[in-house]
């Protein structure tokens, strides 16, 4: 799905996708009854507590956030970082949004799921069996419950072998499951992570209530017009929107 992207991360994406939408497959087909929207503990199986955020479209809080609109999610801008959209191969369907912080970025994807109490526990073991073989991967406890870090051996752009670190979190909604995947400083330092998570807690999804299978990805897609406070160029200090604007083009992560 991210083959197409011309940057040192062509196999980390490739590797981690891979893993990602398999282990959401997998996990999603074996849960029926319908579950709480939100988890008081942190316990395994239960769900973490939402209620600082993620929100999920009902719980959209009165808090004066600007948000932009991609459809299945609203990301909150902030100062001094880049959103960036990825595209798949045609060049037409938003697939991820990614937000750029200094040397670190926290690519985001959401999916539907099943009416159950949560689907992350299985999906995070799938992409640890599926990762383990590539690189070394633990799971941790951290700031959104347990999560998974890995360090991945990557190409880099003149075919140079490198390590990369990696973090995945998994955030458990009403009917849909949120992905981010850290890379680059925050991966691993809680003081380079701590704006790019602010931004995690502060993301609204929209899963619609539309029939859709567990594990299908929400709709994104490019915003129809950019809130006040918010520029698809950069202007006055502020980093750009990468947005893409026409044909094939795709926004890079560098």
């Amino acid at each position: 799905m991210f083959r197409r992207r011309r940057n040192d991360q062509n196999d980390l994406d490739a590797t981690a996708e891979a893993a990602d939408t398999a282990a959401v497959d997998d996990a999603s087909e074996d849960a029926s009854r319908d579950g709480a929207a939100r988890a008081t503990t942190a316990d395994a199986g239960a769900w973490f507590d939402r209620s600082t955020g993620p929100f999920d479209e009902a719980e959209t809080p009165d808090d004066g956030v600007t948000r932009l609109d991609l459809g299945g999610l609203r990301v909150p801008g902030a100062d001094g970082m880049e959103l960036r959209l990825e595209l798949d191969e045609t060049g037409e369907q938003v697939i991820a949004v990614t937000v750029v912080d200094a040397a670190s970025t926290m690519q985001l994807m959401a999916f539907a799921a099943p009416r159950t109490d949560g689907i992350w526990d299985d999906v995070r073991e799938e992409i640890r069996v599926s990762l383990a073989a590539t690189g070394l991967v633990e799971v941790v406890e951290g700031e959104f419950g347990k999560e998974l870090l890995a360090t991945l051996m990557v190409a880099g752009p003149q075919g140079q072998s490198a390590m990369q670190p990696v973090r995945f979190v998994g955030l458990d909604g009403p009917r849909w499951f949120l992905r981010a995947l850290f890379s680059g400083a925050a991966s691993r330092d809680r003081t380079a992570a701590a704006g790019l998570e602010a931004v995690l807690r502060a993301v609204v999804v929209v899963r619609g209530g539309e029939a859709m299978a567990p594990g299908d990805q929400l709709a994104l897609h490019v915003p129809d017009a950019i809130p006040e406070g918010m520029s698809r160029t950069a202007e006055a200090g502020r980093p750009p929107l990468g947005l893409p604007e026409r044909g094939p083009e795709i926004t890079e992560i560098h």
